[in-house]
């Protein structure tokens, strides 16, 4: 396991209680995602796991399985094709500005051939973080910023779906598809923002 996310249950604040029910939260302030950002400013790897996962909205297992070869010569606007582990389905990872930035700076930073996994275990050998460190890394990150509540590997695919609701008005409709939800009230629940949004409209006034 990662060094960096050897946090015990006891020593991290954003372990949920034995027998408490887990909902992991997206990370809804945009302060917080830049006070994440400046973190892991000297971390490349984890840098870009997080950019890229904030930005595409995909499994972190499927993040995890991606090659250096795979996406060492996109440029902003392309697309990587994937099969999902989880639902055997087709889907793209995008290549966006932000997205873009974060794998230039990993390639000026890191020494990786084409075979490696982007995402490489600093174990020595040539593997992927498994889901579990990637979940105590997320976890590590959110507890270094003082940010309260219970995160991991679902947090980074919650982030991209919250804020291109809230942020950019995106309808649930189009978010669903993206998450291959079988219907946008089930994304609705998995994103938690379903209440607060009936809280809202009935705020305004006519």
């Amino acid at each position: 396991m990662e060094k960096e996310a050897n946090l015990t249950k006891r020593g991290n604040p954003n372990h949920p209680a034995p027998g408490s029910v887990i909902d992991i939260q997206p990370i809804r302030s945009k302060k917080d995602i830049e006070a994440i950002k400046q973190f892991l400013s000297n971390k490349p790897r984890d840098l870009l796991l997080f950019v890229m996962g904030i930005n595409n909205g995909i499994r972190a297992s499927d993040l995890l399985k991606i090659k250096v070869g795979e996406v060492k010569n996109l440029k902003p606007g392309q697309a990587l094709k994937i099969r999902e582990k989880k639902t055997k389905k087709m889907n793209i990872l995008v290549i966006n500005k932000a997205v873009y930035k974060a794998l230039q700076n990993y390639f000026e930073k890191t020494n990786s051939t084409d075979d490696y996994f982007l995402f490489r275990s600093r174990k020595g050998a040539n593997c992927p973080l498994s889901v579990m460190s990637t979940n105590n890394l997320i976890k590590s990150w959110t507890t270094a910023i003082n940010l309260k509540g219970n995160y991991g590997t679902h947090t980074l695919r919650k982030t991209w779906g919250y804020h291109q609701r809230v942020t950019h008005n995106i309808g649930f409709e189009v978010i669903a598809e993206r998450f291959m939800h079988s219907s946008p009230k089930t994304t609705m629940r998995y994103l938690g923002i379903d209440k607060d949004e009936v809280h809202g409209i009935l705020m305004n006034e006519i």
